[in-house]
């Protein structure tokens, strides 16, 4: 190639570049201005926020310190105040514990369960109907356009969120924790399902065929040619929701479904700053634990998509400031 064919690449190449610089530019400017635009038509003020700041930080400072006074049936009883309600209610081996989940009292203990269960009940009675509508739903299964039926429902229910489904739900059981169950389990349909959908369509059509060549029926080339390909995703992609229904448990209770929410938002509306603050506390407890329990199990199903570490590590690594700040990836 001549001297000139080599600077009449390069000069193309330039421009191409100058043209993407210009054009990345170009949609950063149209994504910053609809911000702009986005924050003057909700009327964001920034130096009204600002001028506010004092009141704001008097307002956190009242949720300190943390009152654990609800922390259990005997610390309440006896008017066992902040932190050492914590330490008073492991008492003769956590019996006050023991008592508080057995209690129809209200406690924080006791509240943090219910929130647990709502979270636990509403994946397990989901998670059928995520399967079945998860499978109709692949095009390997059902023939396209009846699988967009699936499809369709899916996408209706993922369209409404859990939030309103608790609503919908009034007339059967009003806002309570019954509700709140059949809201996170139909929420689980529309989520879950999908992501069944998707993994179904990944998989080999390797199996598949040798399972169809024996002449095994539909049913049979369903359950042992796909479903034993993504058995394991399954169980780690519902792990994965639970985490989330965990949490859309703790916000139905703000709207009155029962569990830890609801204590917050009462305790806050009277005015007892440092209760509603145990009560986050709670529930920094309650979704940092399931996730570690979550992850880890996640963790063993696939070893190929997680950091392998025990348990342990994976709590101490909660106080490593490098962890949370990335300073040490790739650092054994």
């Amino acid at each position: 190639m001549s001297n000139s064919a080599i600077s009449e690449t390069l000069d193309v190449l330039e421009r191409r570049r100058r043209i993407r610089q210009l054009f990345g530019l170009g949609i950063v400017a149209v994504i910053m201005g609809a911000a702009y635009l986005g924050l003057e038509f909700i009327g964001f003020e920034l130096s009204e926020l600002l001028a506010q700041l004092p009141e704001e930080v008097e307002f956190v400072k009242s949720f300190f310190p943390p009152n654990f006074v609800d922390f259990t049936v005997y610390t309440s009883n006896n008017d066992i105040t902040g932190l050492k309600a914590v330490s008073a209610s492991f008492r003769n081996f956590g019996a006050p514990i023991i008592d508080s989940l057995t209690s129809d009292s209200s406690s924080l203990i006791r509240l943090s369960m219910v929130t647990v269960i709502l979270g636990f009940t509403g994946t397990v009675l989901g998670f059928p109907l995520a399967l079945v509508f998860g499978v109709l739903g692949s095009e390997r299964v059902t023939p396209f356009p009846f699988n967009f039926i699936f499809r369709g429902v899916m996408s209706a229910i993922r369209a409404i969120p859990a939030l309103v489904w608790i609503l919908i739900y009034v007339p059967m059981a009003g806002i309570s924790p019954v509700s709140a169950v059949l809201a996170i389990s139909t929420d689980t349909i529309g989520n879950l399902g999908r992501l069944f959908t998707d993994e179904l369509e990944e998989i080999d059509d390797g199996p598949i065929e040798a399972i169809r060549s024996t002449g095994a029926s539909q049913p049979q080339v369903i359950g042992f040619g796909m479903l034993s390909q993504v058995s394991t995703s399954y169980v780690a992609w519902t792990l994965y929701i639970l985490e989330i229904n965990t949490r859309l448990a703790i916000s139905l209770g703000v709207v009155g479904a029962g569990g830890i929410g609801q204590y917050i938002k009462l305790r806050q509306a009277l005015f007892k700053y440092p209760k509603a603050a145990a009560g986050i506390t709670m529930v920094f407890v309650i979704v940092i634990s399931v996730e570690l329990i979550s992850s880890r199990i996640r963790a063993r199903l696939r070893p190929g998509e997680h950091e392998s570490k025990s348990l342990l590590d994976a709590i101490r690594d909660l106080a490593n400031p490098n962890k949370w700040l990335g300073t040490n990836t790739g650092k054994k």
